[in-house]
């Protein structure tokens, strides 16, 4: 079946790339307006509190019997480090 000069196959080209456009175009204004209404502080608020965390998990531990003192003090250690 022809369709006549062709014209109506790239159309349907066209129509999709300006859907994709339009949908990648909302994508990035949303990730933008999301990355500007978080302050600094929030970035770095996350790792303190996974730094409290991972420190009451190895505490838990100890408490449990799966760590020595030994095995405490130095994962403890290491997690001061990584601050």
């Amino acid at each position: 079946m022809m369709w006549g000069n062709g014209s109506m196959g790239w159309s349907w080209g066209f129509g999709l790339l300006a859907i994709a456009g339009v949908a990648v175009l909302i994508y990035v204004i949303v990730r933008f307006l999301s990355n500007k209404s978080g302050s600094d502080d929030t970035r770095s608020a996350p790792r303190q509190a996974n730094s409290a965390g991972a420190r009451q998990i190895l505490e838990e531990r100890f408490a449990r019997g799966e760590l020595t003192a030994e095995q405490l003090r130095d994962q403890l250690r290491v997690l001061e480090e990584g601050r």
